[in-house]
């Protein structure tokens, strides 16, 4: 390792460590990169797409479809090569030392959580954190359950360092966080949602970007507390990892983390003040926005000129659904805020600087083609079938080799026979999930939160 990129690195707040090379993580490297370099051949000599052709020729409906759907996956390997080189490139920040800490106030709003907010609190003083520099705000957001009792507890046994708020009715959790964020008294604020909690590191890991003064906000890594309960938490843990650790981790090499996730995510108090008047009052198609307020808060961020990033040394522990309709209804809430900020993000997207700009934009691009252009290959691959029962075959395989790429980007993240349950996941997706995102976006201006 040479000094200039040692220096560099330092100067940026990276870890920078020199050990022995693990064997593994060579190997998956390997793996991965010659995975990208098949796919890659593969898609360019068109031999992917032959039978495809062969299958449609003659009904020119189908071309229409087919022929713009293979562009876009041939734009997207190319795209995925340059994340993956992004993603090598990714490394975390270097915590806070106790001695440099800054003043950090952490805020729990919570809403019918019962004991779970206790071992939420528990989890956040138990952190490594010097404690004349730790605040804890805990805001009651007009429960009907035991978690103000909870959360009584728990402000008693740490008198000193939490104080708990309650409001008198439920008003939502923007507000809730609102009034969190108007109490603090640090310079960094972190939220944790009340049905997470995080390891003893995260707290000085997550206060560690910071120190560049164009961050203004930061993602933690969010894995899955329940996830041993079902084969839902499971695949969703699996989901997770690569969500924060391959797209969040690709994202903040250029500054441009979308969404800083409410189970856990930082923000720097001054910047934070520019905006709360206008999240707190954002609106969407003329009707006030309750839910996705971590993205939409994102956004605000980003669109004065801040970077965000991700840290994956912070890590939070998070409750997921157990069952399909729960977790219908948290996908519902996540898509119908996707649109929204999507939307908004079109606009902020010019503000970022140029690389950073381009890169996103070309994103976005791709990302969201996937919409339109799926639906209608899914469409075409439907009417093929009938005629052809082994076209839905060759997709089920062709999903089993991509799955497989994928899972080598989770197992460089973590060592775990978990990947299986990803493989699981994309057909499970496929399948059941298929139908979500069109409900929401034609449900897109509903406020139900579906989760209160």
């Amino acid at each position: 390792m040479s000094q200039k990129y040692k220096r560099w690195a330092e100067s940026k707040g990276h870890f920078v460590v020199e050990k022995r090379y693990d064997l593994w993580e060579w190997v998956l490297s390997t793996a991965i990169v010659g995975g990208l370099l098949g796919v890659l051949y593969f898609s360019l000599s068109g031999r992917v797409f032959l039978p495809l052709l062969h299958a449609i020729d003659g009904r020119h409906w189908l071309r229409m479809i087919a022929r713009p759907s293979l562009i876009w996956l041939l734009v997207g390997t190319v795209f995925l090569v340059f994340r993956t080189f992004l993603w090598f490139r990714y490394r975390a920040f270097s915590p806070v030392s106790a001695d440099t800490a800054p003043v950090l106030t952490v805020i729990i709003p919570a809403y019918n959580e019962g004991a779970m907010v206790g071992k939420s609190i528990d989890s956040v003083v138990a952190a490594d954190y010097p404690r004349d520099r730790l605040e804890v705000l805990i805001v009651d957001d007009g429960s009907k359950d035991d978690t103000w009792e909870y959360i009584e507890s728990a402000a008693a046994r740490h008198a000193g360092i939490v104080t708990a708020l309650r409001f008198d009715r439920n008003r939502g959790k923007r507000a809730a966080l609102e009034s969190g964020f108007r109490r603090a008294r640090g310079e960094i604020v972190v939220t944790i949602d009340s049905d997470s909690v995080i390891d003893r590191e995260t707290l000085l890991a997550i206060a560690g970007p910071f120190r560049d003064p164009r961050v203004g906000a930061v993602a933690g890594k969010v894995a899955v507390y329940n996830r041993h309960q079902g084969l839902i938490p499971r695949m969703l843990h699996v989901r997770y990892i690569l969500s924060f650790d391959l797209l969040r981790a690709v994202q903040s090499t250029y500054g441009t983390v979308y969404c800083c996730p409410g189970a856990l995510a930082a923000y720097r108090v001054s910047a934070l003040r520019e905006v709360l008047e206008d999240w707190v009052r954002q609106t969407f198609l003329g009707v006030p926005c309750t839910y996705g307020e971590d993205r939409a808060l994102t956004n605000y961020i980003l669109g004065r000129g801040y970077d965000t990033v991700y840290q994956r040394s912070a890590v939070v522990h998070t409750m997921v659904p157990l069952t399909y309709s729960k977790l219908c209804k948290m996908y519902l809430r996540w898509d119908r805020s996707y649109v929204r900020e999507e939307i908004r993000f079109a606009g902020i997207v010019w503000k970022r600087p140029p690389v950073a700009r381009i890169i996103a934009i070309v994103d976005a691009v791709i990302t969201n083609l996937r919409y339109p252009l799926g639906y209608a290959t899914l469409a075409a691959l439907i009417a093929l079938s009938m005629s052809d029962p082994m076209t839905i075959v060759r997709v089920l395989l062709v999903m089993a080799a991509m799955t497989t790429l994928n899972m080598l980007y989770y197992l460089r993240s973590e060592r775990s026979w978990d990947f299986l349950f990803g493989i699981f996941y994309a057909y499970f997706s496929f399948f059941a999930l298929f139908w979500v995102f069109p409900y929401a976006v034609a449900t897109v201006r509903s406020r139900s939160w579906l989760t209160r």
